[in-house]
């Protein structure tokens, strides 16, 4: 009986999750990337156009607007989308992540 009380106080309830394990390698990576890494549609729109559609894809990503002829560096973000606009600030490359 002594034995049966301490196995009770022993054993909590094990409840598994219902989301099932991955089944191979790029299954797992899929879970930690984003669906879409760049958004080609946008050329040739405004950049508050693009920073809207690409904030309703991806919310918790930095929108950078690069006016025509800007320096920028040449680091990898993966949290950041830059927007290279003309003069009328409109896009003019594909907006990407990086």
């Amino acid at each position: 009986m002594a034995e049966e009380k301490q196995e009770q106080g022993t054993n909590p309830s094990q409840e598994q999750p219902n989301v099932p394990l991955p089944r191979n390698y790029k299954q797992a990576l899929e879970t930690n990337t984003p669906t879409k890494t760049s958004w080609p549609e946008l050329v040739g729109v405004t950049a508050e156009e693009a920073e809207t559609k690409i904030k309703e894809e991806m919310s918790d990503v930095q929108i950078q607007v690069v006016p025509h002829d800007s320096f920028v560096t040449a680091d990898y973000n993966p949290k950041r989308v830059r927007l290279y606009v003309d003069e009328s600030n409109k896009v003019t490359r594909t907006p990407s992540i990086g």
